[in-house]
């Protein structure tokens, strides 16, 4: 087993950490893929209310794989030398099952409302942040279109304000009682202290959080340990 322990000492010394981490996440969404097929979720145990956030993105990922295929019946066609043809296939394939691994991690991970009142603020294998319940000030549903477009955006100011859009979006805001840390995809970090995210039921969630922190914060403390 040492050699594994020198092996991953190399990795991480000799491979940078944004490639590190793109690895980690095709192997993930190959996972992925087998969990979707088996009808399976990620991280969501019993109690929990699981929150899909899919919906404003589906129609642009089967289109994205319907041109993946066309381009791939195109270039059979079209390149007349085998080895080329056959390099293209492979890069076609490829992108076809990203695609729906991509997809599949989306699905199989959504946002997950523990029973004990934490959150659980996900976009596939690409981003998980999870924030303890006595972290959480409020929520409430809050429909929002940030300017960029991007799946991550972030403004520092005002003590940092995070906003993880779908399909160009956010529906829920969570506002805390103190920053917490997030990690990019390719492993940047930051601090924020007001996170603003897509749900397909914001209404839902939102309930459901409000719930759990009311059970959470009412229930009966532990009773102490009576001397011996």
């Amino acid at each position: 087993m040492k050699w594994l322990v020198s092996l991953a000492s190399a990795v991480r010394a000799g491979v940078p950490e944004p490639v590190r981490r793109l690895v980690a996440h095709e192997m993930r969404a190959f996972g992925s893929l087998g969990r979707w097929v088996a009808r399976r979720t990620h991280g969501v145990r019993e109690g929990d209310h699981a929150a899909a956030y899919t919906g404003p993105q589906t129609a642009m990922m089967y289109g994205l794989l319907f041109v993946a295929v066309v381009e791939t019946v195109a270039l059979a066609v079209l390149i007349p030398w085998p080895v080329v043809h056959r390099i293209a296939l492979v890069l076609d394939v490829y992108a076809v099952v990203m695609v729906l691994g991509l997809h599949a991690g989306c699905v199989t991970r959504p946002h997950v409302v523990g029973a004990d009142g934490s959150l659980k603020i996900r976009y596939g294998s690409l981003f998980d942040l999870s924030v303890e319940a006595e972290r959480i000030a409020s929520v409430h549903v809050d429909r929002r279109y940030p300017q960029s477009g991007g799946l991550i955006e972030f403004d520092p100011a005002d003590g940092g304000v995070l906003d993880l859009a779908v399909g160009g979006q956010t529906t829920v805001r969570v506002e805390l009682t103190a920053p917490v840390t997030f990690v990019r995809p390719l492993g940047r970090r930051g601090r924020a202290r007001v996170v603003r995210f897509h749900a397909d039921g914001p209404a839902e969630l939102v309930r459901a959080l409000d719930q759990a922190l009311t059970r959470a914060r009412t229930a009966p403390s532990p009773a102490p340990d009576q001397p011996g």
